[in-house]
């Protein structure tokens, strides 16, 4: 495929592309804000100089923190622009940098919209965190002189196969970034088949990312049973979860969808199943007979994993590549894995190797394993020791990206 044919499919394409904004509106509101924005159309900008960060939604916007906070230090007279896709992201880019940085909606990545988007900003430098490959959107970058490069970049052998359908384009937008900062070894050699050009092995910008100082306590909400945390879990996996845990009635199972869309899905999950369950919102403390603790917050999982002995890291018993664990292992709480962490293939298998983490293959070993681990407190010491040693001696990619860019 070429980029004309790629670009006459795009706007083929634009009716689905509507449609499925307003599909993804009726579930999540917050869909229908800001849509001149998705087309290129903007109010406000900071002012001199502009220094621009893609991070899609949640999880690549908690990354880009160290990282932000190294480009102001380094920058201090640059403004910062932080783009998404997701209006999770966006709220949670708010959240964060909000009154240090502008934050907007990346345009879809048609070449009248991105001309729009770079004619309005005009950054001096880009940077697309994981795998954000827009073919349109690097060529103009190129094309205006703005250097661009894609960091923290991770490339499953998955995505590598689909990046691959589209051929000699995939490889033109590679060799159109000033550079790439691989998380592994491993995605380095796939984004090299893909066609990219000697990417530098910078580490995973998660690992930078430290617990906050205050964390709210949700403990004080909970009893003195055992906690078994079920962390960023995807659809399917709750029903699983629930069935295999529905003997342990001395375990208390909190558990944290991770999309806040599903929230009243999984609500309606344990009502259809009778489970008793107190919901976060609700801030009250639980009772004896309650089996489930419901996640039903956003920006908080620090404060659910402070509050488990014990975690398993959700997308990870259904073939959807597993979410973040490294958060719960800079808070010492041991972990558990389904089979499938092709998203975070490498920092599983360090934590497996370090001993900070167990790997299960359904939801009924999960159930076993997790009920032996509460019951040894020696095992989750050593467990919890283990995760801290790991993620402290994984530190320090964000000083790498900078002097990645900075020396291009």
């Amino acid at each position: 495929m070429n980029r004309f044919l790629y670009t006459l499919l795009l706007y083929a394409m634009l009716p689905l592309v509507l449609g499925r904004l307003l599909l993804r509106a009726r579930k999540q509101q917050a869909y229908l804000a800001h849509i001149q924005e998705r087309f290129g159309f903007y109010d406000s900008k900071p002012p001199g100089k502009i220094i621009w960060l893609h991070a899609v939604s949640v999880g690549e916007t908690r990354a880009a923190a160290p990282l932000v906070e190294k480009l102001i230090e380094s920058n201090p007279d640059c403004s910062i622009l932080i783009t998404h896709m997701t209006p999770t992201g966006r709220e949670t880019g708010e959240k964060l940098y909000g009154g240090r940085a502008l934050i907007c909606y990346l345009p879809y990545d048609y070449p009248f919209a991105v001309r729009r988007f770079l004619n309005h900003f005009r950054p001096s430098l880009g940077l697309l965190m994981e795998t954000e490959l827009w073919f349109n959107l690097i060529h103009l970058c190129k094309g205006n002189g703005i250097p661009l490069f894609l960091v923290n970049a991770r490339l499953s052998g998955k995505s590598l196969q689909r990046y691959l359908k589209f051929g000699n384009l995939a490889r033109q937008s590679l060799a159109e970034l000033a550079g790439i900062a691989a998380q592994t070894t491993g995605d380095a050699e796939r984004l090299e088949k893909l066609g990219a050009k000697t990417p530098t092995v910078c580490g995973n910008l998660k690992f930078d990312v430290y617990p906050p100082k205050e964390i709210p306590d949700f403990r004080k909400l909970l009893d003195e049973r055992p906690v078994f945390l079920a962390a960023s879990t995807r659809e399917g996996e709750e029903e699983l979860i629930l069935d295999a845990f529905e003997k342990s009635e001395g375990i208390l199972v909190i558990l944290v969808p991770r999309h806040p869309q599903r929230f009243i899905e999984v609500e309606n999950l344990l009502k259809a199943k009778k489970t008793p369950y107190v919901k976060r919102s609700e801030n009250r403390k639980i009772d004896p007979g309650t089996r489930v603790f419901l996640g039903d917050s956003m920006g908080e999982m620090f404060a659910y994993y402070a509050s488990c002995d014990c975690a398993y890291i959700g997308g990870s018993l259904l073939p959807l590549g597993g979410q973040n664990l490294i958060e719960a292992a800079s808070l010492g709480k041991p972990v558990l894995l389904g089979p499938h962490t092709y998203n975070f293939e490498e920092a599983s298998k360090l934590a497996l190797e370090a001993g900070a983490a167990i790997r299960v293959e359904n939801a009924d070993q999960l159930a076993s394993e997790a009920a032996a681990l509460l019951e040894n407190p020696e095992k989750l010491s050593a467990m919890g020791k283990a995760g801290l040693e790991f993620a402290e001696k994984n530190r320090g990619a964000a000083q790498k990206i900078l002097e990645l860019i900075e020396s291009c």
